[in-house]
Order: structure tokens, then C-alpha cells, then sequence
């Protein structure tokens, strides 16, 4: 039989009130407390919480506080990537981040969903579809980013943007829902991807 955590990363209806699940978003919200509340200078603090926070983590994170996420553990990321303020990653599920990704302020990325079904929302059930972001992505600030979505390398979401179906790689994508606006040149300019 399935622990809830096993069901939950599997994509099945969980019960997000487990105990386990809870002393799991518990550990997050302690490291999470410290780390929102450091300043720039607490480098190697910072580099500390998070290697035990996320499941991995490339060199070069750079995340201005406050920073949300439900468990941190299903969180994966790659090297050189920019989380600016006031970002929340609601994890249950997988989180896939590649290298060189940025993502402005406000972004929010959930895996997590719940039932259509009222008696199964009220029975407090819940599940969770993982996404994948890929390396070289620009995610402008305060865009939703929808359970189960995948940005392909390279592309650009703008501001503001809600993203519930996949975006290829290489495109400017906007828009509520998000939609292709146009292609976007390949390769960078600046060698990759730096700064906010």
C-alpha cells in the first residue's frame, strides 16, 4: 500500500493533512525562515539551506528573499539560475529547472491541483502534475506557471502570463492564457544568461 507521499509524486489523490506530509512542510517552513529572513552577506547560510532544502541544486542559485515553497525536496535546479523576489514553487510534485533560467519577481509555479469533484475537494484530497522548465527560459515577473506544464529551452514568458499548456522551445510566449506570440533567434548574445 502507498504512503500519501507516494501517491502524491505519483500524481494520485493524496491526503495533504498526513502527518508525514505535514512534519515535511514543517522542515521546509523552518529553513525557509531562516533563509527569508538572512541578508546578501549570509552567503554560505544561504548556500547551506539550500542544499538541504531543495532535492538539487547546481552552483551559482541566486534567490532574493522572500522565497515560498510547500516541501523544497521535489525541487530540482540547475546552474546559474535567478529567482527575484517574492517567488512560490508549490511542489508536491516534481520541479524541473534548467540552467541558465531567470525568472522575475512574483513568478509562481504549481504543481499542485485539486479534484472537480466537491466531495473529493472536501474530503481535503489533492494531487499534483510535474513541471519542467528548460535551461536558457526567461519567465517575466508575476506569470502563473500551471500544474503539469513544460517550457522548452530557450523561450520567453512575459509578464503577467498564465501558462497552462506546454510552450516549445525557442518562443516569445504572453497572454492569458499564455500563447506562442512569435519565435524567438537561437543562440545569446552575452555568451548566457546573467543578471535579473
Amino acid at each position: 500500500m502507498k504512503t500519501e507521499w507516494g501517491k502524491m509524486v505519483a500524481g494520485e489523490l493524496y491526503d495533504a493533512a498526513d502527518e508525514y506530509l505535514l512534519e515535511q512542510r514543517e522542515r521546509a517552513r523552518i529553513l525557509l525562515l531562516q533563509f527569508n529572513r538572512s541578508v546578501d552577506e549570509q552567503r554560505k547560510l544561504r548556500r547551506y539551506i539550500h542544499q538541504n532544502l531543495f532535492g538539487s541544486v547546481g552552483p551559482d542559485l541566486v534567490i532574493e528573499p522572500p522565497f515560498h515553497c510547500d516541501y523544497g525536496t521535489n525541487i530540482h535546479i540547475g546552474n546559474r539560475v535567478f529567482f527575484n523576489f517574492n517567488c512560490v514553487v508549490l511542489d508536491p510534485a516534481e520541479v524541473h529547472i534548467g540552467d541558465d533560467v531567470l525568472f522575475g519577481p512574483g513568478v509562481q509555479i504549481y504543481t499542485a491541483t485539486h479534484p472537480m469533484e466537491r466531495d473529493l475537494r472536501q474530503r481535503g484530497l489533492e494531487a499534483a502534475r510535474p513541471i519542467g522548465i528548460g535551461s536558457g527560459v526567461w519567465v517575466g515577473g508575476g506569470a502563473i506557471i500551471c500544474p503539469g506544464v513544460r517550457i522548452g529551452e530557450g523561450s520567453v514568458i512575459g509578464a503577467g502570463s498564465v501558462v497552462t499548456r506546454d510552450v516549445p522551445a525557442q518562443v516569445f510566449a504572453a497572454g492569458n492564457p499564455c500563447r506562442v506570440i512569435q519565435p524567438l533567434e537561437t543562440g545569446t548574445e552575452d555568451g548566457g544568461v546573467r543578471g535579473r
